[in-house]
């Protein structure tokens, strides 16, 4: 899967610019240049990744990524601010808003698509391949099979593309509908009920013989892998 990245930026050549670099190498790119718009694509696209401009329409680049960090389903997305905005008082205010990194215009693509693949590693290590391991829960995603703290966890097909799924975004919280749209499908009908039986199955494997819940419920939002397991790519 390739990972998905969405671009907040209201220059158009900008646009296509920042886009076919990504395109080109290997990412998936959705774009806005409204900043009310693009609270609404975090919460349907679940973009790996932020790309933001400081200055946009109906809703600044800094508000857009103070909101994003508020809401528990895109707490910890990460985020780049791009902007023309290149004094220190700005950078700072960038970074304690929220953005994990910022980019000052004019720039070069090549260093942006850098940046990007660098932050990805650091905070989404699931998407740069190999296993998945968090909180002693490992993935081998090539030979499907499952192991917590060294030992076989049996899941079924849909219990295993629920658990990468979480492995992929550790902390990040999912309501019901966006895990039907990122396990299911968006194409097939499932009642919101079933992700909750699923999940169930998903914890009666992983947490035998006592072990920590590491899938937490968040009341009113849905369901997270426990952002206190320490995710990395093994091996």
């Amino acid at each position: 899967m390739r990972p998905k990245i969405l671009l907040v930026e209201d220059d158009s050549s900008l646009v296509e610019l920042i886009r076919y670099n990504l395109d080109r190498e290997g990412f998936s790119v959705v774009t806005t240049p409204d900043g009310e718009e693009a609270l609404v694509l975090a919460e349907e696209e679940q973009p790996d990744l932020v790309i933001l401009d400081w200055m946009i329409a109906n809703l600044s680049g800094i508000e857009v990524c103070r909101r994003l960090r508020r809401a528990p389903e895109t707490a910890s997305l990460p985020i780049i601010m791009l902007t023309a905005r290149a004094e220190e008082t700005d950078r700072i205010r960038g970074l304690e808003t929220g953005a994990d990194d910022y980019v000052t215009k004019p720039f070069s693509p090549r260093e942006l698509v850098a940046r990007v693949r660098a932050l990805l590693r650091r905070l989404r290590p699931a998407l740069s391949g190999g296993h998945l391991e968090h909180g002693g829960v490992v993935m081998d995603t090539s030979a499907h099979k499952v192991t917590r703290d060294g030992v076989p966890v049996q899941l079924g097909p849909t219990e295993f593309r629920l658990l990468r799924h979480f492995l992929e975004h550790p902390g990040r919280v999912f309501s019901r509908e966006q895990l039907l749209d990122a396990v299911w499908g968006r194409d097939v009908y499932v009642e919101q009920r079933t992700v909750d039986v699923h999940i169930r199955r998903l914890r009666k494997a992983i947490n035998q013989d006592n072990l920590p819940d590491i899938i937490r419920t968040v009341r009113s939002a849905g369901y997270a892998l426990d952002a206190d397991g320490s995710a990395r790519v093994a091996g």
